[in-house]
């Protein structure tokens, strides 16, 4: 094992932190690594809400390149940020076992959240539409940033308070024992999850991160997305989904919201193990046919409004 891995990651403090649990575990198993810091568009342009970057790959897109030009070997992802269709010869390695896949609500101590008809921050049109969904009384303003940018941000703002993914706060010991979990909010597809990729012909680190791969997760996740990319057709939309396995069943729930929160469409089944097979596909389109392919094309009407009065 005399080759070096090159690991390709965001500089962000919780991107090097996963990054860094893949060296111990590949290291553990006898594997030389060393880490290959970039910066991404997503980190680099925060003065804009992400689906105005075309969201789809804007945090993995450098790492693509890095790895296209081989400059790098793997590469490292929030799997919640990686486009379900890959650049072509790059393949997903392995995903590890499965986080906290929660989203939580920070409150900002200054201001009490018994009040009502104040704001929330969070950058994602999820979060956003499933807050309203449920606290159509509310503002919200966008929140950009690695999570200890946004934590400050929020420190020093006049907002009720933000929205979290669990998992990173939890990576980083940052989860105050006061965050409130949004148990009712449906988290993104593969939220929680950590994807390597490799170049499809590298066999040697092909052969190293199998060793790594969670195979209930990748299960879950998969369904997950590919019951995003069933739905979302190319465009960014509110979309929240989550698949778990108990024993031999799968239980999968998924939900579109319209971007203002009033209007949800979702989807639950319970099946199988042996019975999975195609089953994103197949309840993002009992969705679509259910008012789903309606409210996508208003969704999608709506941003292209959007960008072209920018």
């Amino acid at each position: 094992m005399d080759r070096v891995i090159r690991i390709g990651t965001r500089d962000s403090q919780l991107a090097l932190w996963q990054a860094q649990k893949v060296v111990c575990k590949l290291e553990a198993l006898g594997y030389k690594t060393t880490l290959v810091k970039v910066k991404s568009t997503g980190d680099l342009q925060l003065d804009k809400p992400l689906y105005e970057l075309g969201v789809t790959g804007v945090f993995t897109k450098t790492l693509d390149i890095a790895m296209l030009k081989q400059q790098v070997d793997i590469a490292v992802h929030s799997m919640k940020d990686v486009p379900t269709q890959l650049p072509k010869g790059i393949v997903e390695a392995a995903v590890l076992a499965r986080a906290n896949t929660a989203d939580v609500f920070l409150s900002n101590p200054n201001t009490p959240f018994s009040n009502t008809g104040t704001t929330i921050a969070t950058g994602s049109l999820r979060r956003k539409a499933q807050w309203l969904h449920k606290y159509p009384e509310y503002n919200t303003v966008d929140l950009r940033g690695n999570v200890n940018l946004r934590l400050q941000k929020l420190e020093h703002s006049t907002w009720k308070g933000a929205i979290f993914a669990a998992a990173g706060l939890e990576r980083l010991e940052l989860l105050p024992s006061n965050a409130e979990v949004l148990d009712w909010m449906l988290p993104a597809p593969a939220q929680g999850a950590m994807l390597v990729v490799a170049m499809e012909q590298d066999t040697y680190c092909l052969e190293a991160l199998q060793k790594l791969n969670d195979k209930k997760t990748q299960l879950c996740v998969a369904i997950e997305r590919e019951f995003l990319r069933t739905l979302e057709g190319g465009c960014t939309a509110p979309i929240g989904a989550l698949a778990i396995c108990k024993e031999d069943t799968l239980c999968f729930r998924g939900a579109l919201f319209a971007l203002d929160g009033s209007q949800k469409i979702e989807v639950s089944k319970e099946v199988p193990l042996n019975k999975v097979q195609g089953l994103g596909i197949t309840l993002a389109k009992e969705l679509l046919e259910n008012g789903g392919a309606l409210l996508m094309d208003t969704i999608k009407k709506q941003m292209q409004k959007s960008a072209d009065s920018k």
